[in-house]
This record gives structure tokens, sequence and C-alpha cells, in this order.
């Protein structure tokens, strides 16, 4: 429809009509953020929308170019290569890809990864408009006009359907290929369903994993669930710094005691320096810390830390209350050795960023472990916002994949992105499989970046095409995509010519 829209549009009027559509995409997919105040979520959904807007006049120069379809798919990985970057590192929620975790096009995440993914599913609009657009020409038909429509709309609807289906052609191997990894993943719950103090006290979070880790060795006593090979708690669940609390620490150490087996543990650590603390996922046995540790490399601006703090603590008061302390970036891959298997941790928000995710695969990751926290969101669409991009991660890099959340959505997912199991929200609970071990790699870990890079350069390349031709093409000429009759201008009206008479 923006296309549709946006189409022969001067490129002002084509801005605005992508903020239109920007803040009708941002505003219901951001409202999660609205636990912080209602000024937090209509900034950041503007300022996303803002730059989402950009893909309006960028469709609109593609479209003056011939194969616009092809030009579309590539401008919309241009504005999500921006967005997932800028400003303050970029927040590339709600791209194209992510809405296809469970659609004949997934599989395409595991040739390129999401940037391929999101050209593709852009692409298959613009064939669909490309459809219509002729179909419109036959609202007054005409003889020539019906004899054409075959030829007309035969090839963009041939060419969505073949984009479609391709997805359903490319095989998702699962199986072990070093055996399997028995894991149990604690959800612990929180003592209130959202908001900004949903963890409650201190230590509380805390204590339900306990707790959970409890019932988790009660069911494997009693034969219920098999004994795991790892505990997974999720981020936060530890919300003080065990290495300097010592309460914390011998919970810690009680936990995996009765487990069995070792914990990867979401922890908030102090330091270093005053006003900073560390987002990390640590692995711990019942001798204590291992010094296997990850430490959230994507801090979320305005969540995590104050971009400008001393500026902005003054404007906005409550954010000095609110956040006293910014969260520091830890600078390696989550790539983790535990239970004789390498896992792949990355933290909460982290999921939607390629090369975080794809840097643990690189460095051996096995299993995908994603640590999340999404108790202050309430019941509006984050978790499962979030959990569609976990699915689609397990497909791209074709490993079994575990969210762990404190309060839900908990899932475990198999490398063809199957949900196994599913926990619902705010709510204790336990999920336990045998996971396949995997170690080779796709087509989409091997190429990297470079699909993206290319899909960037031609978006980049059809927006240049279009402003030259646009400067180049006579004053009032037809935009040759056009497939919308013009009624022609005054001065263009074929002359009538009278036969002279007699001399």
């Amino acid at each position: 429809m923006l296309t549709l829209t946006v189409r022969g549009r001067r490129l002002r009027a084509s801005y605005a009509l992508g903020l239109l559509f920007g803040l009708a995409f941002c505003l219901p997919l951001l409202r999660f953020v609205s636990f912080v105040g209602a000024d937090a979520w209509i900034a950041l959904a503007v300022a996303e929308a803002a730059i989402l807007a950009l893909v309006a006049p960028a469709t609109t120069l593609a479209w003056r170019l011939p194969a616009p379809w092809l030009w579309t798919g590539a401008v919309w990985v241009a504005q999500e290569a921006l967005r997932g970057r800028a400003p303050f590192g970029g927040f590339p929620w709600g791209r194209l890809a992510f809405t296809q975790s469970d659609s004949p096009l997934t599989a395409l995440a595991a040739l390129g990864g999401a940037p391929l993914l999101t050209a593709v599913v852009a692409t298959t609009g613009a064939l669909l408009a490309r459809t219509l657009l002729h179909a419109h020409t036959l609202t007054r038909p005409t003889t020539g006009r019906w004899r054409a429509a075959p030829r007309r709309l035969t090839p963009p609807l041939l060419g969505a359907g073949a984009l479609t289906l391709t997805g359903l052609l490319i095989p998702l191997p699962t199986a072990a290929e070093h055996g399997s990894l028995s894991i149990a993943a604690i959800q612990g719950n929180v003592p209130a369903n959202g908001g900004i103090h949903a963890l409650g006290r201190a230590f509380q979070v805390t204590a339900n994993h306990v707790a959970g880790t409890r019932r988790l060795a009660a069911d494997v006593a009693a034969g219920r669930r098999p004994a795991p090979d790892l505990v997974l708690w999720p981020e936060n669940s530890s919300d003080l710094d065990p290495l300097k609390d010592p309460t914390v620490a011998a919970a810690l150490r009680g936990a995996a005691r009765t487990a069995g087996a070792p914990l990867l543990v979401g922890a908030v650590l102090d330091g270093p320096g005053a006003g900073h603390v560390r987002n990390a996922g640590m692995i711990w046995t019942a001798n204590g810390f291992t010094g296997q540790m990850y430490v959230k490399q994507h801090p979320v601006p305005f969540a995590e830390y104050l971009p400008g703090r001393a500026l902005l603590t003054r404007l906005i008061g409550r954010f000095a209350d609110e956040m006293p302390s910014d969260f520091l970036p830890g600078d390696t891959p989550g790539a983790l050795r535990v239970a004789g298997t390498t896992i792949g941790d990355v933290i909460c928000f982290e999921v939607a960023y390629d090369d975080l995710v794809r840097d643990t695969v690189d460095h051996g990751a096995e299993i995908l472990v994603i640590q999340t926290n999404n108790a202050s969101f309430g019941r509006k669409g984050e978790s499962q916002q979030q959990l569609a991009m976990s699915r689609l991660r397990a497909v791209e890099h074709g490993r079994a994949t575990v969210q762990v959340s404190t309060s839900g959505e908990s899932a475990l997912i198999a490398p063809d992105g199957t949900l196994l199991a599913k926990t619902g929200l705010y709510e204790p609970a336990i999920l336990t499989a045998a996971l396949p071990r995997r170690t080779s790699r796709t087509l989409a870990d091997r190429a990297g970046i470079v699909p993206e890079a290319v899909l960037l350069a031609l978006g980049v390349g059809a927006m240049m095409a279009g402003v030259i031709r646009r400067r180049t093409r006579p004053t009032g000429g037809p935009d040759h995509t056009s497939t919308t009759p013009k009624a022609p201008r005054p001065h263009e009206t074929t002359p009538t010519v009278t036969p002279a008479g007699p001399a």
C-alpha cells in the first residue's frame, strides 16, 4: 500500500505520507515503552517513524526506473540498515524480516539473513502493487487494453508467486551433529504484571528462580523430567551483584548444587567505577563463578544508559531517580563454554542486531540462548515480538534456540524455527528439552554482512539514479513506469486540419 501511495509523488509529499505510515506502524509497535511514560513512548515512536519515513521518497525514486519492483526491495534494506545503526547505535525493531518467522518465506533467512528476507518481502509487495496498477487500467476497458491484460498481469503475479514459493524449496536441517544438550529454562516470574517496579524488592526475583530450580530438581527426582546438563536463568534474574553480595553468591551455588548442573545466570554487576553497572550472563556451578561471562554489548539508550546524562537529568528530573546508573557495554561475543558445549548468549534487545547474534556462531556457538527480562512491558506485545525475532535467528543460523524470560514468553525453538514449547506471561514455568548441538554454518553465516552491503549499495544506487532520471527527463514528460493514461495538456492537443477550399 505504501508503494501505491507514494509512486509518482513529489519527494516532499512522499516523505509526509511516509511519516504518516511510520507513525501508524511505530506507535502500536512500540506501545510497550509506555511503562516509562507516554512521553517516552511517543518520542521513540516519532523518532523511529521519522527514519522509517525515508523509505517513502526512496520508493518514489525507485519507481522512476525500469524494474522498480527490484529496487523497492533494495531501498527497504537501505532504510533498515540506517535505522539499525543510527542514532545511538540504532534500534532495528520492526524490520520486515521479523514479520516472517512463520511464513513460506522464512527459510530465505538461512541464505542471506534478515536483509535478504526484508528485500524479498518488499519486492513481493512491489510486484503485487504492479499487478494492481495494471489491473486498474482495465476498469476503463478498450479492445487493446483487454487484449494486453494477460501479458501485463501475468509476469508480476508469477514473480510474486515464485518468490513466495521459493522459501518452501529451501531445506532446513535440524538433526544433531554433535549429540544433544539437555537444558532446563527457568521462568521464575516477578511480583507485578508490568511497570517500572515489576521486579519488586531486591533479591525477590532471584528467590523466585531459586524456587523454580528446586521444583525442577524435585521433578527430576520423581522421574517427571530428565536431568539437565545446563540450567538457564533469564536476564536480571540476579538484580544484585553476586560477585559482591555473599548472600546472592550462596544462593547461586546452592541452586547449581540442587539442580546438579551449571547455571547460566543473568546478573547486574557493579562498576567499573561509580555510576556504572554491567548487564551480564555468568556461568555458576556448585563451586561458584567459573569465570565464563558475557557482558551485553549493546545497552539500550534511554533505558539502560542516558546519552547526555547531565543535560537530560536537568530537563527531565525523573531520569535521575529512575536511572541512577549507566550500563557499560561489553566488547566480546557471547560464546560461552559450558557442559562440553559452546552456547551463544545474547541479551534481550540484542536479538534484533544481526552482527551480535552472528558473532556468537562465528565463535563456535552450537545452541543460541536469548536471556531477556520483559517484566516491565506488561501485556503489550514486546515479548511476542522478541520471540518472532528469536525464531528467525534459529532459522538464519541453523541453531536450536532458547528464549528465557523472567516473566514470559520463554520458548524452546528448533533449528528450523519450529516452536517446541512456550510459556505464558507472568507465570512461573519450567521448560526442558534435549536440544541438538549443531556446528555447520548456513549460507547466511558464511556470507556475513555481504548480502546487506550489496542490497544497500543497490538501494543507494537506485535512489541516485532516480534523482538523475528526474533531472534529465524532459519537463512534463511521462514517467515510463506509469500504467494510468494521462489526459493530454492543452498544448499537446492534436491540431485539426481543415482542407483548403478552392482558390
